[in-house]
């Protein structure tokens, strides 16, 4: 996985007809504005990959999760919506966007001058130009070890007490610059007061809301 600076040379390298016919199984694509999270209430254009090996019981894409059930779409056709949207950031998210190459897409994204973040489980190796790594793991399947160093902000969906403990446990892991965010299950609402009482006892946390629920934007 490259930082932006780091990639500017390989980038540079590359020929954007090469990267452009390449492929990815996309669920959808949208401009939108971001709605949880450390970048909540900012105009994203979202790319959702199709295929999951995480699959939590809670999703709200599940039909993402059948990788085959989802066309291939070329990065070019990606890229080019993208720019036409006039988003100044694109958002990569799932299904599990790491079990796919993301080098010729975020490379493309970033010589359009379009920042890249991506939301992850962090169970696949990272891979692409990334500007900012979102890392929401799960209990049921860990982060590789080897992500942590690059997490910019780690958000952890709390249902009960053993999330907290097990977003203590991610916390140790990350950098000292991770932003730490709580986030409560949408529809497990008795996790708000836990997560309210964690936080005034532990000010290092914050906490995420999914936002754009409850204001209908998509």
């Amino acid at each position: 996985m490259y930082r932006t600076g780091e990639a500017a040379a390989i980038a540079q390298l590359r020929e954007r007809d090469e990267l452009n016919q390449c492929t990815l199984p996309l669920m959808e694509d949208f401009y939108t504005i971001q709605g949880e999270g450390a970048h909540t209430g900012k105009p994203a254009y979202f790319i959702r990959t199709a295929g999951c090996d995480v699959q939590c019981w809670w999703c709200d894409v599940k039909e993402s999760w059948d990788e085959e059930k989802h066309p291939r779409v070329t990065v070019g056709e990606i890229v080019e919506r993208t720019v036409k949207s006039g988003a100044p950031l694109a958002v990569i998210t799932g299904g599990e966007p790491l079990l796919h190459n993301l080098e010729p897409l975020t490379i493309r994204l970033r010589q359009e001058g379009i920042r890249v973040h991506i939301e992850t489980s962090g169970s696949s190796p990272l891979s692409g130009v990334l500007d900012w790594v979102t890392l929401s793991p799960k209990r049921f399947k860990k982060p590789l070890v080897e992500n942590f160093p690059y997490v910019d902000e780690l958000k952890v969906v709390v249902l009960t007490k053993k999330d907290l403990a097990w977003a203590e446990e991610m916390a140790a892991l990350c950098p000292d610059t991770a932003m730490l965010l709580l986030q409560p299950e949408w529809d497990t609402p008795e996790s708000i007061p836990l997560i309210v009482e964690y936080v005034k006892e532990h000010p290092k946390w914050g906490i995420s809301l999914q936002t754009h629920k409850f204001m209908n934007v998509p």
